[in-house]
């Protein structure tokens, strides 16, 4: 008889804890599932969990000591400018991002053929920053002031400074020279391959696509083995110059050592930003004997061997 009140009394008494967790655990999926304003993109400050949750709150983010127990329960917040994927998520969702702690990014792009100068002062205006200081940071870390950067796209931490940004885009172009340097050669040599990367630069302005750049290199090659002057626009296209057209007249009035109408051999340094397909294009130039080319009605270009070829080309090319 007393086993049997005893185990009806263990009973009951079970029974209404099992109710009780089960009443606390849908008070607090209710509560878990309430949603928080906040932005997408959230500054998480550095300190102790309940320096983090009273920063947050005074932020406009309704935060509690609930809320600062359950975050311990889940485990370390992350402290910096946090993507939370979307905007007012439920309370579990806050958790976990703030846990996760993954950095806010922007992403840019560098695309080749662009100038050095044009393409800083693009980042400039797409992160909101200071296009001098930008190029002032660039001309400190980079070992020449053209062809340096990679093109590519990159992710950039959300409101970094114009110091971070470029050691990022320089630190990171310069290990792509070298290893594709050392892929080449078996060794990276600054002068060897950045000459390398001013053909390139060229091959990227003159070709019309990808397809033509090896014979652009072709030529470029040919012309010097003859100590013939390139004679090409691209070269020209430096700098602030980069989308301008070269006239006559700039052709007459450029005493840089980029005029290569006026100049023998290549530019001291690259033009422009180069390709992966523009670099690959001067390491293995096809074997042939073209020292010409103008193009033609298609936008594509025509390569000649002989001068008098090339003159029939450009006749051709203004045809009706």
């Amino acid at each position: 008889m007393w086993r049997r009140i005893n185990i009806r009394k263990i009973t009951s008494a079970v029974t209404a804890l099992a109710r009780i967790i089960l009443f606390i655990t849908l008070l607090l999926s209710v509560y878990l599932s309430q949603r928080l304003v906040h932005d997408r993109f959230v500054k998480v400050p550095s300190g102790s969990l309940r320096t983090i949750v009273t920063q947050l709150k005074a932020d406009g983010i309704d935060l509690n000591e609930l809320d600062r127990y359950l975050i311990y329960l889940c485990g370390v917040a992350k402290s910096g400018l946090n993507d939370f994927d979307e905007a007012n998520s439920t309370r579990l969702d806050f958790y976990f991002a703030l846990i996760r702690g993954r950095a806010a990014f922007d992403e840019i792009t560098l695309l080749p053929g662009e100038t050095t100068v044009i393409a800083v002062a693009q980042i400039a205006s797409q992160l909101g920053l200071d296009k001098e200081k930008l190029l002032l940071e660039y001309y400190s870390l980079a070992p020449f002031p053209e062809g340096v950067l990679i093109p590519d796209t990159y992710q950039i931490v959300k409101n970094s400074d114009e110091k971070t940004v470029m050691t990022l885009l320089v630190v990171r172009s310069m290990k792509t020279h070298k290893d594709r340097a050392v892929k080449a050669f078996g060794r990276y040599d600054a002068t060897e391959w950045f000459n390398i990367i001013t053909k390139a630069s060229i091959v990227q302005k003159e070709a019309a696509n990808n397809e033509e750049m090896p014979l652009v290199a072709s030529v470029i090659e040919n012309r010097l083995n003859k100590k013939m002057r390139l004679q090409m626009d691209g070269t020209l296209n430096y700098g602030e110059f980069s989308h301008q057209r070269v006239t006559p007249e700039r052709i007459r009035s450029d005493g840089s050592p980029f005029n290569t109408y006026k100049q023998r051999g290549i530019p001291p340094y690259p033009v422009s930003l180069a390709s992966v397909e523009a670099v690959r294009a001067v390491l293995n130039p096809p074997q042939t004997d073209y020292l010409y080319f103008v193009r033609g009605r298609d936008g594509t270009h025509e390569f000649s061997a002989t001068y008098r070829s090339h003159l029939n080309n450009i006749a051709e090319g203004k045809k009706p």
